[in-house]
């Protein structure tokens, strides 16, 4: 699971807590609890998240309710919107599909039902963004290093790393680019046939794989060691072409 930035925008103090012990034990980072709309403005100029999760019944101020506290939000900064409601009235759920949310979840909610829709959102629009963006099938990309781009071969790439609020990308010539943003929103970039999350804080060019050998890789310099999580094992062996043997019997 990529781990977010996550505002909360709600009123109700017991289920803002909630929803942060949720967020918070899966990983994400919880930027503020906002209880009104211009709470929520604050905290998104002081530390922009990746995605809210907003009460459509928040408490009114001069803004407004919840649904017009997203729809400020996403002109200022845009990001997915998940919408908590305990009101399932036809009504409500036409205002709110409107502002075209990522999600819209009834409470009471499970906390598998956040961290999943969570994680469908984010990945979602990060979709979108590369799409409108124009980013997609190139084999490079330009990197924003220093003041200025740098062009890498996507063929060049080893592996991706999380380093707290940056990313780094290592090249096959030992050249390490550091770029300023988390390795969650750097990854949609690197998905293409060539590369797979690993775990939380690698993301792996299969073409650089020598050795698989129980919960770890190793690649091609013979080096480079990355450890996997037991949550991506699944995936990355989906991934790769592996030859399937039977047992050899006992007696041979």
């Amino acid at each position: 699971m990529t781990s977010l930035k996550i505002l909360i925008v709600e009123d109700e103090i017991i289920t803002a807590m909630d929803l942060r012990l949720i967020l918070e034990k899966a990983g994400h980072t919880v930027t503020a609890i906002a209880r009104t709309f211009e709470a929520a403005q604050k905290s998104v100029k002081a530390n922009p998240p990746d995605l809210a999760l907003i009460d459509i019944k928040l408490e009114e101020s001069s803004t407004g309710n919840g649904i017009d506290t997203a729809k400020e939000l996403v002109a200022y900064h845009p990001i997915p919107i998940i919408y908590l409601t305990a009101n399932s009235e036809p009504a409500t759920f036409e205002q709110a599909k409107a502002t075209q949310p990522a999600a819209y979840l009834l409470k009471p909610f499970k906390a598998s039902e956040i961290l999943f829709n969570v994680e469908l959102a984010y990945h979602d629009f990060q979709k979108k963004q590369l799409v409108q963006n124009g980013a997609a099938t190139t084999d490079y990309l330009m990197l924003p290093v220093g003041k200025g781009l740098e062009k890498i071969d996507l063929d060049d790439v080893m592996y991706l790393e999380a380093d707290g609020a940056y990313a780094k990308v290592v090249m096959v010539d030992k050249v390490v680019y550091t770029v300023s943003t988390h390795l969650g929103q750097l990854e949609p970039y690197f998905r293409g046939g060539y590369f797979c999350r690993l775990s939380r804080s690698h993301v792996v060019n299969l073409d650089f794989i020598r050795r698989l050998k129980d919960n770890e890789v190793l690649l091609t310099d013979n080096q480079t060691v990355l450890p996997i999580a037991s949550t991506y094992r699944k995936d990355l062996l989906k991934r790769l072409t592996v030859v399937r043997t039977k047992p050899r019997s006992d007696n041979r």
